[in-house]
This record gives C-alpha cells, sequence and structure tokens, in this order.
C-alpha cells in the first residue's frame, strides 16, 4: 500500500496482514476525516471474568490510529510508528462488538496524533478514550 490515498478495499488488504485478521477487525471506513474499525467481542479477546480485555481496547485503538496515520503518505518513503498510547477504561462489555473510531487531532511533519473512542455497538456505550502517537519514520535510511 504506497498510494497516497487508498481505498478502502486497499486499507483491508494492507490491514489483514496482522493481529487485526486474528482478531476479526474489519476496516468499515478510512478517509481523510479518519477511520472505524469494528471487532467483535469473542473468547480471542475476553479477560479470564469473561468482559472485553482492555488490553484489547489498546490494540484497537492503535490499530485505528495507526492505519489513519497513513492517510496521505507515501509508505515506500515515510510510514508511522507507534510512540505513545494511553487509554481511560470507561466501561466494559461481554458480548457483540465494539467500534473504534480514530481522528486527527494534530499532524505536522514528524508526528501524527490521534483520539481514538471505542463504543459497543449494539448499546452505543462509550467504552474507552484512547490517544495515540505516531511518529512518521523515514524508510530505507
Amino acid at each position: 500500500m504506497s498510494a497516497f490515498h487508498p481505498t478502502l478495499e486497499e486499507v483491508r488488504a494492507f490491514g489483514a496482514r496482522n493481529a487485526g485478521h486474528f482478531l476479526e477487525m474489519n476496516i468499515t471506513r478510512y478517509d481523510e476525516e479518519g477511520t472505524e474499525i469494528v471487532m467483535p467481542i469473542t473468547d480471542k479477546c475476553r479477560q479470564p471474568m469473561g468482559l472485553l480485555h482492555g488490553g484489547m481496547n489498546m490494540v484497537l485503538a492503535e490499530s485505528a490510529a495507526s492505519m489513519h496515520a497513513c492517510w496521505g503518505l507515501d509508505l515506500t518513503k515515510v510510514a508511522p510508528v507507534g510512540i505513545e498510547i494511553n487509554g481511560s477504561h470507561l466501561r466494559s462489555a461481554r458480548e457483540g462488538s465494539v467500534r473504534a473510531t480514530a481522528r486527527v487531532i494534530r499532524r505536522s511533519r514528524t508526528l501524527v496524533v490521534h483520539e481514538v473512542e471505542i463504543h459497543h455497538v449494539e448499546s452505543g456505550e462509550l467504552l474507552c478514550v484512547s490517544r495515540v502517537t505516531n511518529f512518521l519514520k523515514a524508510q530505507g535510511g
């Protein structure tokens, strides 16, 4: 995926080669404004008490933000690398699906900062708010 503004299908193919594939993440939106990823709550992402594992919120948040940090980049020249993530777990869920929505807070020459909200799809409840920072690293040098 080296296009400056890839299609949703190209982004899905690119994203299918990582942890998102194992966790059944589905990229439902990818445009200049942000990215949305939906993930089912399955045993792959639950903690021992049956709740959505907080670490899965972070995987989902970083996946959405890092994928969107690629927007407008020539990935043969520069690629985003996650350097910071935090999250506030506000609620949890046991069943259904979660949706991560990433939007840019600030984009500079070398950094992209996203805010990511994770909602329970079925109830609409806000489960987690995260901030993710990506460093835009030069490739091949």
